[in-house]
């Protein structure tokens, strides 16, 4: 969708805001008059004005929230088309995205037919209360005599409010027949009914001062409540027939309050056709051989030149379309319009109706670019408008593009510096290599698609002459391109500058256009400045492919490295934190032994927080430090266990040398038969003959006893 449509839904809120505020204007005179003057039909219609205000608020909303969607809309086909909505990670929800898009549906299903109630509601209401109390009162009083003051008052108040009410309702009626502006007509049906009741007002004080009749005046209660009653009940019709009215897909839901009877009012010109068309249907004749044309006939000639003439003063009627701007142009200079009812601007003018001097003398040019969409041609100065200012963009496809692929039939590649190459050495970066005494170059394939529109139609008419305007500001645009990309290396192109080349780019080509009609602009604003698109000739493309894979092998063989350091790192020292912490503390330990020496105090207190630090770490090395500690410990009380038994045998025999000596040789004796058999034998025996049954008389153990086999094993 383009900018075109939210400009005409923003004009349509415009539209409707002045609609909203002239409505409310109206009811303010209206209802004061009616309090100031007693004027009973005056304070009815006061009411109807009123409600005329819900259904201008509501077309206001309608038209505004139109204009939100659009720009929903535009920014969702602008992700579309940059390429943007293929990574994004709400693809598949995007129509649950359009929230615009659903407060609208929200709005036309539930916002509009309840204030169409509303309205009928209130003016049924009203209007049958105020006629009830109207009849009322003229039945139970005979002499009552409707006369209300201030007469004059009452004609002009009726004359501004029938004029003001009907020339706004053909404006906004003429404004409907956009299709983005239908439901304008409902805002033109209020204002004819403003109009009407203005009519009523101000024939009735005319009769009153010019021929004393008060006929109209004392019937006008009775047929602004009627009035008030029929315009309900042709919004309750209009609602019952929505609801069986099959719609098309796409189509615009008409409101309830826009009255046919009262749009017929706002354009005249269907009236004498659907007359004509009645008549030829109900009498069956030629209304042209009738006696009242022949007589028209007669007069034919000075009927021509009434119209001939009415023709030339229409002339000075200028209707600038909601797509449009133009200049008038009076003798060959551009000149402002007489009077103005429409948008101006500086020199030329906009949407709306403008008066200027009778043709030939002055004349209204448009100057535009006539473009084709399929058979069509569409005129238009406020639409948006593209530039693609390098490649051209791929025709439109399913698939999607690769390097190695033509994106479009005839590219246009840009002149881009080399990779600058470098190196990490500390904290600066130097290049590997020395530049060569020959230039290099590379080339690149860039899409730079620039969006803009048309702010100020005089000065995008001077620049140029028509149909070589957009050229030029092309080739403009194209040098501002190519001296750009030429400043950058293919490396910045493709990828490190990708985000802010865009703002760049408009910055310059704003500053370039700007120098056209001796600096003061060429008249157009640019909306968006893109780089797409951005690739290698298709030739080399594999040769990029290596490159990038290689990069992405090293960018592995890295990661790889780091995750070794982690994990190294983590099972040695707990984390990788504390691991480089604890190795600054053992480095400054080295320093601090080589100036101090080990025997220090500071040495000793540091190298025993360093070993604190490694045992509260939880990694292996302080899982080594406890473990050599609790078996150093261990290894100190068995040796000093031993020293103090040495100690207390030693006292033993200097106490009893030769009990200390039995004592040691029993228990010596003890030990080595502890597990031998001692036969006892009578000293005299002369030969000893033993025979010994070595088998066990118990072969196995008891499975319930813990210390059995303690023995055997």
């Amino acid at each position: 969708m383009n900018k075109g449509d939210y400009l005409a839904y923003r004009k349509a809120s415009s539209i409707s805001l002045v609609g909203l505020v002239l409505q409310l204007l109206l009811t303010t005179i209206v209802f004061f008059y009616s309090r100031v003057a007693g004027d009973w039909a005056a304070g009815t219609a006061s009411t109807f004005l009123a409600t005329g205000l819900i259904a201008w608020g509501l077309l206001l909303l309608i038209f505004d929230q139109h204009r939100r969607e659009r720009m929903e809309a535009m920014e969702a086909d602008q992700l579309a088309v940059s390429g943007a909505s293929a990574a994004s990670a709400f693809d598949s929800v995007g129509d649950e995205l359009r929230v615009a898009a659903r407060r609208l549906a929200f709005i036309y299903k539930w916002v509009v037919p309840g204030g169409a109630v509303l309205i009928g509601v209130m003016n049924f209401w009203v209007g049958a209360s105020r006629l009830n109390s109207w009849s009322e009162m003229a039945l139970k009083n005979e002499s009552f005599v409707y006369s209300p003051r201030l007469t004059g008052w009452m004609l002009a108040i009726g004359l501004s409010l029938a004029v003001v009410g009907f020339v706004f309702a053909r404006f906004v009626s003429g404004m409907g027949k956009v299709d983005a502006w239908s439901n304008l007509r409902a805002g033109s049906a209020i204002s004819v009914a403003g109009a009407l009741i203005g009519v009523v007002m101000a024939v009735g004080a005319f009769l009153e001062l010019s021929l004393g009749i008060n006929t109209v005046i004392v019937w006008s209660p009775v047929i602004v409540s009627i009035g008030m009653m029929v315009f309900s009940l042709e919004i309750g019709l209009n609602l019952l027939l929505d609801v069986y009215r099959p719609r098309k897909p796409g189509e615009t839901p008409r409101p309830a309050f826009d009255s046919r009877l009262l749009g017929l009012l706002a354009a005249p010109d269907r009236i004498a056709e659907n007359v004509g068309e009645a008549v030829n249907y109900q009498f069956g004749i030629d209304v042209t051989s009738s006696w009242f044309y022949q007589l028209l006939s007669k007069w034919i000639v000075m009927f021509v030149g009434i119209g001939v003439g009415i023709g030339w003063l229409m002339t000075m009627l200028v209707v600038v379309e909601p797509h449009e701007r133009g200049l008038i142009v009076t003798n060959g200079r551009i000149s402002e319009p007489l009077i103005s009812f429409g948008d101006r601007g500086d020199g030329d003018i906009g949407p709306g109706l403008h008066v200027k001097l009778p043709w030939p003398f002055s004349r209204y040019e448009t100057p535009v670019v006539m473009s084709k969409r399929g058979e069509s041609e569409v005129r238009t100065t406020t639409g948006v408008r593209v530039l693609h200012l390098a490649s051209n963009p791929p025709s439109p496809a399913t698939t999607p593009i690769l390097w190695t692929e033509s994106h479009t039939g005839v590219e246009r590649l840009n002149i881009v510096q080399p990779d600058r190459i470098v190196e990490a050495q500390g904290e600066e970066e130097t290049p590997t290599h020395e530049s060569s005494s020959v230039a290099e170059l590379s080339l690149l394939a860039v899409e730079v698609p620039v969006h803009f529109v048309i702010r100020n139609v005089k000065l995008f008419d001077q620049f140029a002459v028509p149909g070589q305007r957009e050229e030029l500001l092309k080739q403009i645009g194209r040098r501002v391109v190519t001296q750009y990309l030429g400043e950058l290396s293919i490396h910045e192109v493709l990828a490190t500058h990708r985000t802010q080349m865009p703002l760049e780019l408009k910055e310059r080509i704003e500053d370039a256009f700007g120098e056209l009609n001796s600096g003061q602009g060429a008249g157009i604003e640019i909306l968006f400045v893109g780089v797409n698109g951005v690739h290698p000739p298709t030739k080399v493309a594999p040769s990029f492919e290596r490159v990038i894979i290689a990069r992405q092998n090293r960018e592995s063989l890295v990661e790889e490295a780091r995750k070794l350091q982690i994990t190294v790192l983590t099972e040695t020292a707990g984390s990788v934190e504390l691991a480089e912490e604890i190795n600054d503390r053992l480095i400054g330990l080295n320093e601090m032994r080589r100036e101090l020496g080990r025997e220090s105090v500071e040495y000793i207190e540091a190298e025993l927080e360093v070993q604190r630090l490694l045992e509260r770490a939880g990694g292996e090395a302080g899982e080594l430090i406890l473990a050599a500690g609790a078996k150093r410990w261990d290894r100190h009380m068995s040796e000093r266990g031993r020293a103090s038994l040495l100690q207390g045998q030693q006292e033993a025999y200097l106490a009893s040398p030769a009990l200390y000596r039995s004592n040691m040789y029993f228990e010596a004796l003890l030990e080595a038969m502890k597990e031998s058999r001692v036969y006892l034998t009578p000293a005299d025996l002369g030969s000893l003959k033993v025979r010994l049954e070595l088998q066990d008389k118990q072969t196995g153990t008891d499975v319930f006893d813990p210390e059995a086999g303690e023995a055997m094993q």
